[in-house]
């Protein structure tokens, strides 16, 4: 597989657990996201924070804090959530010359696969994947029940 696990997967993996278990009004611990997804919560911290700066998470403070989505998962695509957390790695090492068989065969077609990748990813959303979870049998955890007292 060409792809790597890295921030852009990691970001994304954020942003579905975010979707799948927070739901339309809750909120999810950077606690829950790091025990769920195997991963250390200081590392995930940085990914969380690009994501709330970009909007696509909103943080909530205070004791049922959080985070939940900033839009609806369906307006959210995997280009958005990639955009946020990559910085430009078009940048070329100062220090070195790219060779001919670099700038002229293997970037033009590296760019190529990368214009039909982006296509397909901007055209998948949170609420796919969601869907995805849900069709494989993931379950949410029970709501709690509403209690009234008088």
């Amino acid at each position: 597989m060409i792809l790597r696990r890295d921030r852009a997967m990691t970001a994304v993996l954020i942003m579905l657990d975010v979707a799948f278990y927070a739901g339309r009004s809750g909120t999810v611990s950077a606690a829950d996201i790091a025990e769920r997804s195997g991963l250390v919560r200081r590392g995930i911290e940085p990914l969380l924070q690009a994501l709330s700066r970009s909007k696509l998470l909103e943080s909530i403070r205070g004791p049922r804090g959080g985070y939940k989505l900033g839009r609806p998962r369906r307006d959210i695509s995997l280009v958005d959530i990639i955009e946020a957390v990559v910085g430009d790695d078009t940048q070329s090492d100062a220090e070195t010359t790219p060779g001919p068989l670099l700038t002229k065969i293997i970037e033009p077609c590296w760019a190529k696969f990368d214009r039909k990748l982006s296509e397909q990813m901007r055209q998948t959303t949170l609420e796919d994947l969601v869907r995805q979870a849900e069709k494989a049998g993931l379950k949410r955890p029970l709501s709690e029940p509403i209690t009234f007292s008088i």
